[in-house]
């Protein structure tokens, strides 16, 4: 069965992400946390939801934010990741990231983060596949006493084809700038079910 990925769409879509994303992450979020992220960067954000017609309700999520860190970096953070368990082993969250990723390298990031659980070795595995590397090990970093991994993909500069970069950056300020409020068009991908990804989330 296909899979179809879209971008947040409004607060309609709230209940579901929430849903997706408290039964699985091992931090508890208040509906004002979903709306910081979904209200400023709802572009980066994206639903996976399988092709059968009989069913509006999604089997996976990625939240994400970006901001200017430190005043001189563009970077994006990936916030949650989630996807139903009978739906994981099946590229869904792979997929559900390189969404957000292709959507922060359009704004012109230069770096993306995340954190996730040292013992996570199936997120851990997914992000390492997209070339995200470790940077450091935070001690007792959730709520629960878990350590960390803090994890960053390194995003080179694109260029045209006179020579300029593309990726929005000012040559003076060193500060990319970023657009919200941009959507995209409803994506179909064929779903392998064979696929040794883990679908894990990300915290």
């Amino acid at each position: 069965m296909s899979v179809i990925y879209r971008q947040y769409g409004g607060e309609e879509d709230l209940p579901y992400i929430m849903d997706l994303v408290q039964s699985e992450l091992s931090e508890p979020y208040v509906i004002y946390t979903f709306r910081y992220f979904l209200h400023q960067w709802p572009h980066l954000s994206f639903l996976a939801y399988p092709s059968d017609p009989t069913t509006s309700t999604p089997i996976g999520v990625i939240v994400c934010k970006q901001s200017i860190h430190r005043e001189s970096a563009n970077r994006g953070y990936i916030a949650m990741l989630s996807v139903s368990k009978d739906w994981r082993k099946r590229g869904i969250a792979s997929a559900l990231v390189k969404n957000s990723l292709d959507a922060m390298k359009e704004d012109g990031v230069e770096e993306i983060v995340l954190e996730t659980e040292y013992d996570n070795s199936a997120a851990l595995s997914l992000y390492e596949s997209l070339g995200f590397i470790r940077e450091k090990r935070l001690y007792r970093f959730y709520l629960n006493g878990k350590d960390a991994f803090r994890l960053v993909l390194t995003v080179p500069p694109t260029y045209s084809d006179d020579g300029s970069d593309t990726t929005g950056s000012s040559p003076d300020s060193g500060v990319s700038s970023m657009s919200s409020g941009r959507h995209r068009m409803y994506r179909t991908i064929r779903v392998s079910h064979d696929s040794d990804d883990e679908d894990e989330s990300s915290r």
